[in-house]
């Protein structure tokens, strides 16, 4: 937190990052990004930060300064920038007058999807607060309330709802950096927690471990929980369990939250809908040409919004954005009388595998560069916990064999992070395609439906 209001402050740009990013996606974000400065742990999980980061500085002209936290030396986070009185420097004024505007952009977070290559989108403090602020007030947040914030920094959710609003409102926030249902539930009880807000695989983890432990979570009044529809029973067991208030939300890095069911809404809302718009922000569903279906039509889902954000970094060919300012959210919804939506699919080619996007071209790309490989798709199979897990389905050129092992280690080399690695591999002999060639990856999800 005190490195982004430092940030926002000097109207410097923060770039929050995932831990669980090797060299292979960071020495294409910061190269992309141009970033100056890098800040990183030690060590995180049994791996060495610090010596990647080192490493990737010395093919990153533009990386100019590596900062460690808890590190030895002259380029330790506590040494630079925790431990100087800087505000007593002869130039202090200097740092501080390059005060920025509400427009300037303060963040740049990267989005997975459909186009190969992360995408950098980039939020003004007016596009990213006009969702925090009218979201904040829909959930009654104040100053008593305790935050619990179990997603990472690095997504919207963190960021925005974790870290920004929670300074807004005056209110208290824990933080848990590494995700484990036990010592959850132990953090909610101990600092009384009374909000939290996650995907579908928190819920559903913290309710089992409630029920398994006996263990209530008496303070705990809204879950707010996002990134996939809630399954019907997931609810009502999360309902019973936890006697919290489950609250059903949608929204993107392009936009930050911008559906939302009500605190006062009946349970069915949060069983069948993804919300209604927040203040300050529109919706439509269109067809194929862009006509606005009726009510219970499912068609593209367009977001006209104050949040919308401010382009893709270096890519304003892929904003999705028309002259009117309608953004293409890349999901397929119907729209109730009452204004609710219900996502029900993605127009664009998409795997979320618990909250987090696969950019799925990337790791496409990679396969087709095993020798074995004659052609590879990397598709979403259903998942009751994650929502999705990642399965390749491959055509072997002539006399070839292949296992998941094989994938696993090859792509493990290519220093690609683990969550993006395939889980499942199914070999066949010839691919769907159109007459054109492309992969029918819809069929493949059919014949992998058949498989299961």
């Amino acid at each position: 937190t005190a490195t982004y209001l430092a940030c926002a402050r000097i109207g410097a740009v923060i770039n929050p990052l995932m831990p669980i990013f090797r060299e292979h996606e960071l020495r294409f974000m910061l190269g992309f990004a141009e970033t100056k400065l890098f800040i990183v742990p030690r060590r995180f999980r049994n791996f060495d930060h610090e010596s990647m980061a080192k490493g990737l500085q010395k093919e990153l002209p533009e990386l100019r300064h590596v900062v460690v936290v808890e590190g030895e030396g002259a380029d330790s986070f506590e040494a630079l920038l925790s431990g100087p009185e800087w505000e007593k420097e002869p130039d202090a004024n200097a740092i501080l007058a390059n005060r920025p505007n509400g427009d300037d952009i303060t963040q740049l977070i990267y989005t997975s999807g459909t186009t190969g290559r992360p995408k950098g989108v980039m939020h003004s403090f007016n596009t990213l607060l006009s969702s925090v602020i009218p979201f904040a007030e829909r959930m009654k947040i104040t100053g008593d309330d305790i935050v619990f914030m179990p997603s990472p920094l690095a997504h919207l959710t963190g960021f925005g709802y974790g870290l920004v609003m929670p300074v807004l409102m005056h209110a208290h926030a824990v933080l848990l950096d590494i995700w484990q249902p036990d010592k959850a539930l132990d953090i909610i009880r101990a600092e009384h927690v009374t909000f939290t807000m996650a995907s579908t695989p928190f819920l559903s983890d913290l309710t089992r471990e409630v029920a398994k432990t006996g263990k209530a979570v008496p303070t705990l009044q809204r879950f707010i929980c996002g990134g996939a529809p809630i399954p019907s029973a997931l609810v009502m067991e999360s309902q019973k369990i936890l006697k919290a208030k489950i609250i059903s939300l949608w929204g993107m890095s392009e936009n930050g939250a911008v559906t939302t069911t009500l605190m006062e809404d009946d349970d069915e809302r949060a069983i069948n809908t993804d919300g209604k718009p927040l203040p300050g922000a529109e919706l439509k569903v269109v067809d194929a040409d862009g006509a606005t279906l009726p009510y219970g039509a499912e068609g593209r889902l367009m977001v006209r919004t104050c949040s919308n954000f401010g382009g893709y970094l270096k890519s304003p060919h892929l904003n999705g954005m028309d002259e009117e300012g309608w953004f293409d959210t890349g999901d397929l919804a119907r729209m109730d009388e009452r204004g609710y939506i219900r996502i029900t699919g993605r127009s664009k080619d998409v795997i979320i595998r618990g909250g987090e996007n696969i950019p799925v071209i990337e790791v496409e790309e990679l396969l087709y560069k095993m020798p074995a490989i004659q052609y590879a798709a990397v598709i979403g199979y259903p998942d009751e916990r994650l929502g999705e897990r990642v399965c390749a389905v491959v055509v072997l050129k002539p006399g070839q064999s292949l296992t998941l092992s094989d994938i696993v280690t090859y792509l493990k080399n290519q220093k690609i992070t683990m969550q993006y690695i395939p889980e499942r591999l199914e070999i066949m002999d010839a691919m769907p395609t159109t007459p054109s060639g492309k992969i029918q990856k819809f069929k493949l999800r059919e014949q992998l439906k058949e498989m299961a």
